[in-house]
Order: structure tokens, then C-alpha cells, then sequence
């Protein structure tokens, strides 16, 4: 299978190799048959095309089996007119990968702040009040005056169906429970219509419990008690909020693997930024970019029945859990002292092992 490899910006290419590392361990033990392209993009294709995202480099992921794609810096960027796109926001729109799947859990032997868990976020990924990713020309935020911005949400009810369908999919897998976050007491319309597609979606699977519940509510109680979720479905911007504070309760943002899925393509992608401030520096703790790994490994073990790599994703799954279960081997960031490389190296070991 043909995988697409974007490094992106600051720590970037340094979680990337760490990921990479692994990856080639669960290789070894049972030929995958994968093939990789690296690609530029970010500064280091800004620098050399005058775009951060060069339109052959998404053609290129169009056709590919998968992703896997580095953090970027994209506030840093310059304005889009001048090149600086939004590398994550283009491939998710322009490849239709509207699944963010953003799954956090406790890990024994880890410190957390609320006890276990183990709960999934499906976040639709294309839409909602993200300015750069709602209109088809210009952009969803502008100034009429100066001392006045005007920035809009756009929901469609495609859009909330097929996340709704996709949350309900994965809890028939799970404990068969979908939390639906919203704030319709005050969005009325907007907020309206994701529940009038999440209710329609939920007579399909009459086995799953349905809650719904305001997005201000759902973070007490997520701080409360998280271990009453199983999967949680909401808009872009409730969920990708409600997911680092889920990370968070389960240890750290690090921790947190991340997929974009459409229907015949899928992105790793870490949850957390580009981190900068520790780039070049092997600190950055590649967790992240591992798990997301894994979860492209399985996600396209099932798309294509290769039962391969769904037990190569769950064997760098639990080779996270071990690794992570002794203080001597986290990086400095978990109270640690492993840099980035050398943790890749002690996983990819446990994976061999």
C-alpha cells in the first residue's frame, strides 16, 4: 500500500521518524507490503515553492492508500493569498476526510487526574465555525467596520448525518452508548439541525443508548466523571475542544492519537501543535504520532480485510501501554527522561520483543 508522509513544521519531523521507527519494527515482524512518499510541506515547501501546500503534493495524497501527516505551524504562516495554507484544514476539506476520530483512555501505571477511562470523540471535521473551511470563495470571518468582526458557522444536515452515523457505527463496537454535545438552548438552528440528524441516525440502532447533552455541561462533567462516555459526538469546534481536555484527563495532550477518515481515504495526524519552542531538540514526546499510526494501520486493515495490520496496530497499541507503564522509560514531559528518538527506540523493541 502506497503512504504519503507529510513532516510539517517545528517537532514535525523529529515525531515523524519516532513514528516511523516503530512502524518499521511492526513491519519487520510481519511484511505489511507499505511503500512510502515523503513529501514537503509547510515552511520547508514555503520556502522552496512559495506555498505551504503545492497542489501537486494533495493530487498526491488523493491517490494514495494514506497519510501521515506532521503537525504544522499554521498560525505562523503567512495570509493564504501569499501561500500560507492550512495544510490540515485543505486535507480534510479538499479529501473529504470528515471522521477526526480522537480517542482517550487511561493507561495503567500512568498518572491521571480522574481515574480510568476510556472513551472515543467522533468530530465531524469540515464544517462548523471554522472560518477557513465554510465557504466555497473567501473566507467565513470578515470585518464590516473596523471595531466589528462578523464570523459564521455553517452546518449542513449531510455533514451532521454521516458523523452522527459514523459515532453510532463505533459504539455498536464499543459499550453502545453516543453522547451528542451541542449548545441548542442558545444555536437553536444550527445546533437544532445536528440533533434533528443525530435523533434520525439513532432509529437505525436501536441497541445504543442516546444522551444528549450542552457542551458546558459535558466539560464538568467530563472532569467529574469521564468514565460515564463511551463515544462522544459533536460539532468542529465543541469536539476539538471536549478531545485535548480529554487528552489532558488521561495524562497528557501527547498521549493522544488522532485519525481524519473519509470514506476511501484516511490521515494520521497528532492531535497536539507543532511545539516550535522544543523543535530540533529531541524532547517532544511521539506518543502521539505513534498511536495515530496504529490507528491508520487498523483503520485500513478493516477497510481492506487485512487482518495484518490490524494486529500490527494493536501490537504498537499495546507496546505504548508497556513502555508507558514504567517511569524509567517516558520521556521528560511524563516525568521521564527518554528523548524523543530513544522512546521510539524502546517501543519499537517492545514490539519486537
Amino acid at each position: 500500500m502506497d503512504i504519503v508522509v507529510l513532516p510539517g513544521d517545528g517537532i514535525g519531523e523529529e515525531i515523524i521518524q519516532a513514528g516511523m521507527t516503530v512502524l518499521d519494527a511492526v513491519d519487520t515482524i510481519s511484511p505489511l507490503g507499505l511503500t512510502y512518499q515523503v513529501e514537503e510541506i509547510g515552511f520547508a515547501s514555503y520556502d522552496k515553492t512559495g506555498t505551504t501546500l503545492p497542489d501537486r503534493v494533495l493530487e498526491r495524497c488523493r491517490t494514495s492508500d494514506g497519510i501521515i501527516l506532521g503537525p504544522v505551524s499554521h498560525m505562523d504562516y503567512p495570509d493564504r493569498d501569499k501561500g500560507g495554507v492550512n495544510v490540515s484544514a485543505v486535507v480534510r476539506v479538499a479529501l473529504d476526510l470528515y471522521a477526526n476520530v480522537r480517542p482517550a483512555r487511561t493507561r495503567q501505571g500512568l498518572p491521571n487526574k480522574v481515574g480510568d477511562f476510556d472513551l472515543v470523540i467522533m468530530r465531524e471535521a469540515t464544517e462548523g465555525f471554522y472560518p477557513d473551511r465554510n465557504m466555497f470563495a473567501g473566507k467565513g470571518e470578515f470585518m464590516p467596520t473596523e471595531d466589528v468582526v462578523i464570523s459564521m458557522r455553517k452546518l449542513t444536515r449531510g455533514g451532521c448525518h454521516r458523523i452522527a452515523r459514523r459515532a453510532f457505527d463505533l459504539a455498536m463496537m464499543r459499550r453502545k452508548k453516543v453522547t451528542a454535545i451541542h449548545k441548542a438552548n442558545n444555536f437553536i438552528l444550527s445546533d437544532g439541525l445536528f440533533l434533528e440528524e443525530v435523533r434520525k441516525v439513532a432509529r437505525d440502532f436501536p441497541e445504543v443508548e442516546v444522551e444528549e447533552m450542552i457542551i458546558d455541561a459535558s466539560a464538568a462533567i467530563l472532569v467529574r466523571d469521564p468514565a460515564r462516555f463511551d463515544v462522544i459526538c459533536a460539532t468542529n469546534f465543541h469536539a476539538d475542544i471536549l478531545s485535548d481536555l480529554t487528552s489532558e484527563l488521561s495524562g497528557s495532550l501527547g498521549l493522544a492519537g488522532s485519525i481524519n477518515a473519509g470514506e476511501t481515504l484516511c490521515c494520521a495526524q497528532a492531535q497536539h501543535g507543532s511545539a516550535p519552542d522544543i523543535a530540533g531538540q529531541d524532547k517532544a514526546n511521539p506518543t502521539s504520532m505513534i498511536l495515530s499510526i496504529a490507528m491508520l494501520l487498523d483503520w485500513l486493515g478493516n477497510r481492506h480485510g487485512r487482518d495484518d495490520m490490524i494486529a500490527a496496530a494493536a501490537r504498537m497499541d499495546s507496546a505504548i501501554d508497556t513502555v508507558l507503564a514504567d517511569p524509567a522509560s517516558r520521556t521528560a514531559d511524563l516525568g521521564g527522561t527518554l528523548g524523543t528518538q530513544a522512546f521510539a527506540k524502546v517501543v519499537a523493541d517492545t514490539v519486537a520483543a
